[in-house]
């Protein structure tokens, strides 16, 4: 079973979620350290940041394929094309509307146009890899005689890939197992292509449906970490592949994923784009393993089995509580990164080192969820052209509330003082000071990273400007400055946002 994972792409236009350069290929590296079999890693025409991001991507990963995503035109395929040049093994993907709907008011075209375009764009990215796939956007909404006639034609014209996504999550699983062996049946040369499914997940069947193809012969799942990407998100990579390897038994499938990777790969997406977990989350929610009904951890403490159908372990997550404290020293504390799956230059585990001493010494227990958000605060940071450096705030029921804060933009110190409708205002309203822009603050929220009045407070902002939103995190012992760090985060954001300028008709 081949595991196409596209959060670099779809995972990418989720509203508030946005990555650069860097960030994509570090997640790049982690999937390819799992074992995906494909990688999407973008859409090369939408902008210069996302052809140079899949250039970069290409370049860098050599165990797993590299997929560009492709209008069905010349320029977007030759676009495509150009950005895969580096790659090991390049794929071409490339994709048109194919139901009436979307022909009619999207593409304003007829449905022999429609057909024709597959063809030539198929025959096209053809000649220029040997690897392409192609897609009927909309399919589970597409006419069936339409859709067999289309799929045959690109498999004739050079396609070794069908997708077939259900763009707007409309199917349900005996709907779409049904559609799926339909093409089977109905398709001649159904035979000579691998049959691909990307399922989005506005009625939440993301996952049910993908799975019901699985078993009616789909032989690729196109998925993200997180279940990230447009409005209600796609098929959750991690629930995919947990569903194939605990019901090996109804689904007799084997994928090539170091399943004991998924946590650290949640943790990396999350707190990259910005995009927190819900705690009932499957397999890498905080609630995924934990038992609070005394009838539950009866069972649990006799048999774990009994109300556990993984391991932890198998996910990647840790069983130990307390390990660090302030008496640590910088050996354990790259013994635990490493156990806890990160993999940090000497400098990078420096840095985080001393944050982690800070701390400790602010905080009387460390556990291991406390070192994951520090980590991803002060690694993932490093290349922000805004900086924070230390805030100094004055609150309380008397007021006035005041914020002194330092901060570096593009490497130059700079500081302000200012006074807001509380400490937060007044945080916000500093940063506003040093760094003006005209984005207006759409959500802000706080959640404890551990249990207990020392705990790390983890915040999310989402910024909205011009109609792009995005989302920053931060986390300290201390909430104002995590919340410091959330806010410049997210304009650290907004500035890569800036750059991207999506193309018309841009979906999968």
């Amino acid at each position: 079973m081949l595991i196409f994972d596209t959060t670099l792409r779809d995972g990418e236009q989720s509203p508030g979620c946005s990555m650069n350069l860097e960030e994509k290929l570090q997640v790049a590296l982690v999937l390819e350290e799992m074992g995906v079999d494909i990688i999407e890693a973008g859409f090369p025409i939408a902008s210069k940041g996302d052809f140079d991001a899949v250039q970069a991507v290409a370049a860098t990963v050599k165990a797993a394929r590299v997929a560009g995503l492709a209008r069905a035109t010349r320029r977007d395929i030759d676009r495509a094309a150009e950005a895969l040049k580096g790659a090991a093994a390049p794929r071409i993907h490339t994709f048109i509307s194919t139901s009436p709907l979307h022909m009619k008011f999207k593409l304003q075209m007829e449905p022999e146009a429609v057909h024709q375009a597959v063809v030539d764009s198929v025959s096209y990215a053809r000649n220029l890899c040997d690897d392409v796939e192609w897609s009927p956007e909309d399919g589970t909404r597409t006419e069936h005689d339409f859709l067999c006639r289309c799929v045959e034609s690109a498999i004739k014209a050079g396609a070794g890939t069908i997708n077939i996504p259900d763009t707007v999550g409309y199917t349900i699983p005996e709907e779409f197992h049904a559609l799926i062996a339909m093409l089977k049946n109905r398709v001649p040369n159904i035979d000579k292509a691998v049959i691909s499914v990307h399922c989005h997940n506005d009625l939440g069947l993301g996952v049910a449906n993908s799975l019901a193809a699985v078993q009616a012969g789909a032989r690729q799942v196109e998925c993200t970490v997180n279940g990230i990407g447009e409005r209600a998100g796609n098929a959750a990579m991690e629930e995919v592949v947990m569903a194939l390897r605990t019901r090996h038994d109804a689904m007799p499938y084997v994928t090539g994923v170091k399943t004991e990777m998924i946590t650290k790969a949640s943790h990396l997406v999350s707190a990259i784009t910005g995009f927190s977990v819900q705690p009932n989350k499957a397999i890498v929610g905080a609630n995924a393993f934990a038992h609070e009904s005394g009838i539950h951890q009866d069972g649990m403490l006799k048999n774990a089995e009994t109300y556990e159908i993984m391991t932890p372990e198998s996910v990647g997550l840790s069983r130990s509580k307390l390990v660090m404290g302030k008496h640590s020293g910088r050996h354990a504390f790259k013994s635990k990164l490493e156990e806890l799956g990160f993999t940090l230059a000497e400098n990078e585990i420096q840095g985080a080192f001393v944050r982690f001493k800070d701390l400790a010494d602010a905080k009387k227990d460390v556990y291991d969820e406390d070192i994951i958000a520090l980590v991803d605060d002060a690694v993932l940071r490093h290349n922000d052209r805004l900086r924070f450096v230390s805030l100094q705030v004055v609150c309380g029921s008397k007021g006035p509330q005041t914020a002194e804060l330092e901060m570096e933009i593009d490497g130059r110190p700079c500081a302000a003082k200012a006074a807001g409708n509380g400490p937060v205002d007044a945080t916000f309203a500093a940063i506003s000071q040093l760094f003006p822009h005209e984005a207006s603050l759409q959500l802000y929220q706080v959640h404890a990273v551990t249990q207990g009045t020392d705990a790390q407070a983890e915040v999310t902002v989402r910024l909205e400007e011009a109609g792009k939103t995005v989302n920053g995190q931060g986390a300290d012992h201390d909430t104002l400055v995590a919340s410091a760090r959330a806010y410049i985060n997210a304009l650290n954001k907004l500035l890569v946002k800036r750059e991207k300028t999506a193309p018309s008709v841009m979906s999968a």
